[in-house]
């Protein structure tokens, strides 16, 4: 980055969980990671719904200029009301708020979520290619002969996923690099079951779009995408990955990835975060 932010802290917000260890994995790996570039002069992590909690952040922190970076997927409830509301950017319920504001001697900058930001698009082509690289078995097919998904929650409760998938489906068709680029849901059309029709390819890449692996990652769609359910929960019981790569099922191999948020890329957008809102003023 060529402005200087060693006068500023950088706090990485994700959502946490009191049941999934995972959650806040991505969150820890990329402060811990920002820490080690030693860019701001303080980073620190905090959660919704796990410690260290959100609305008491910010009174450990004491730079001038402080970036709030959230770890979500995209503009929604969380991003919009919960987490401005619980940093004191806004009321309940009030949406229209600035996004740069003074307290006393310190300037506090809301960014935007990372989920949005068009440099996820090397995210997810990373997450892409290491999978088929890491499990080339029998060899590693070309892009050109892949079908790539991207798999995401969808409905409205869901933080406009949708929208945000969508739009990283135009980005990666636009690049011509894949055969065909498709967006798939757990609770809207098309379903992630549905992969094995759409797909002219024989050869198939899905990658969930969330940020930390839990449930919907490690469980739901496994079992959406055909295997046993209970074959999936003994793996996951002994510490193993619950889909083997690549899996052959419906005459085509699939290849199905971890979540996009802990993919090292992200460092990269998150910075690029903060420096559009440093520039914003």
């Amino acid at each position: 980055m060529s402005e200087n932010f060693s006068d500023a802290a950088l706090v990485l917000v994700g959502h946490g969980s009191t049941v999934n260890a995972d959650s806040a994995a991505p969150a820890c790996q990329h402060a811990d990671e920002l820490r080690r570039r030693n860019i701001f002069a303080q980073v620190q992590e905090a959660f919704w719904k796990q410690e260290p909690y959100l609305a008491q952040v910010l009174r450990g922190i004491f730079a001038p200029r402080v970036f709030i970076v959230p770890l979500f997927i995209s503009d929604g409830y969380f991003t919009e009301e919960v987490i401005p509301r619980e940093l004191g950017f806004c009321a309940k319920a009030e949406t229209n708020f600035s996004r740069v504001q003074r307290r006393g001697r310190q300037t506090l900058y809301y960014c935007r979520p990372v989920g949005t930001h068009p440099g996820m698009t090397d995210v997810l082509l990373a997450r892409a290619r290491d999978i088929v690289e890491k499990y080339p078995f029998p060899r590693a097919p070309k892009p050109s002969d892949t079908a790539l998904f991207i798999a995401g929650h969808g409905t409205g409760n869901n933080e406009n996923s949708r929208k945000a998938i969508e739009d990283q489906v135009q980005l990666i068709r636009a690049k011509k690099l894949y055969a065909e680029v498709h967006a798939v849901f757990m609770e809207e059309e098309p379903r992630i079951a549905d992969c094995y029709k759409l797909a002219q390819s024989k050869n198939i890449v899905m990658v969930p779009f969330f940020i930390s692996d839990g449930l919907h990652s490690h469980e739901d769609i496994p079992v959406m995408l055909g295997a046993p359910k209970e074959t999936v929960r003994e793996r996951l019981q002994a510490g193993q990955p619950t889909w083997r790569n690549p899996t052959e099922r419906e005459g085509k191999r699939l290849w199905y990835t971890a979540s996009i948020g802990s993919e090292p890329l992200m460092v990269e957008v998150i910075l690029e975060r903060v420096g559009e809102a440093a520039n914003s003023v």
